[in-house]
């Protein structure tokens, strides 16, 4: 069984590059069509998040509850009641539409080129992976962040269940060589560790949400708890950073960087894999640069 952390590991003239939430800046966000897009475009690693259902269906949405922006209902209106996604089965969440943004909320604003479909429901987790199951995906590598739904934060016996059902998926379909797990939540992180050793696991942080508590040293933290990837905000970060974190042997991503000024400071402090809205524009950069990205 490979350790899929190493495919996110900076290497002589190479850079990684990770598409967040398949590729945000150009096709709805979490979608098998990005998803797609994003594989053939050379990109192999895809970043995106995971909930639970209430009939226990680990699905691939950002937030524990419908996102007005980008959910449209029956009607082809985007909705109003952001309703919890854990009170929701999944064929009810696939009475939902996903392939809109709401370019009048501020959301969608942020995001002038994202392409419009239709037809596009919220993906299973089990989908994903028998995608990235075929053969010439061998080389895709999933940056799998679990979410925290702030409603269940501490409810351990909840954590561990959402924490079962992520991983009976990625084990059915044999694809935990090639799995990351990642959160800011490390409770989370702690119960993978507890479930599925085995599985390297990422550590997202960002130092402008108090709701989660961050060590002084954080990247001595992620070492002690056997972490393999630090992936803080890009702006949270200095190049003396990034080394100190490398030195200790963690892989440095950094999140999530789209403007071509950032790229290229990250770039120059050294970074192991830049997670990007936009890939194609880490590609370029990298490519004018000499540098590879796989």
């Amino acid at each position: 069984m490979g350790n899929a952390a190493a495919d996110f590991r900076k290497l002589s003239g190479l850079i990684r590059i990770v598409g967040h939430r398949g590729a945000r800046g150009v096709f709805p966000e979490n979608t098998m069509l990005g998803f797609d897009y994003t594989l053939a475009a050379g990109v192999p690693l895809l970043e995106f998040d995971v909930v639970l259902t209430g009939d226990d269906i680990p699905v691939i949405t950002h937030n524990p509850t419908l996102h007005a922006a980008t959910f449209r209902d029956e009607t082809g209106q985007f909705i109003t009641n952001e309703m919890p996604i854990r009170d929701l089965s999944y064929a009810d969440l696939c009475r939902y539409e996903v392939g809109k943004i709401d370019g009048q909320s501020a959301y969608g604003a942020a995001f002038p080129d994202q392409a419009q479909v239709d037809g596009l429901q919220v993906p299973r987790l089990a989908d994903l992976c028998a995608l990235i199951s075929r053969p010439e995906h061998a080389a895709a590598r999933l940056l799998l962040e679990m979410k925290s739904d702030p409603v269940l934060a501490q409810d351990t016996a909840a954590r561990a269940h959402f924490v079962a059902a992520v991983l009976d998926v990625i084990r059915s379909a044999h694809v935990v060589g090639q799995t990351v797990l990642h959160s800011f939540d490390w409770a989370i992180l702690a119960e993978c560790k507890a479930q599925a050793p085995e599985i390297p696991r990422s550590y997202l942080s960002i130092a402008s949400e108090p709701q989660f508590q961050l060590p002084p040293d954080i990247p001595a933290h992620i070492k002690a708890e056997g972490g393999a990837l630090w992936c803080p905000h890009f702006a949270d970060i200095t190049a003396a950073d990034v080394a100190y974190a490398q030195s200790l042997d963690l892989g440095v991503v950094v999140w999530t960087v789209n403007q071509t000024a950032d790229i290229d400071r990250m770039i120059d402090f050294g970074v192991d894999a830049i997670c990007s809205d936009y890939p194609a524009r880490v590609q370029r950069r990298l490519s004018d640069r000499g540098l590879r990205w796989q």
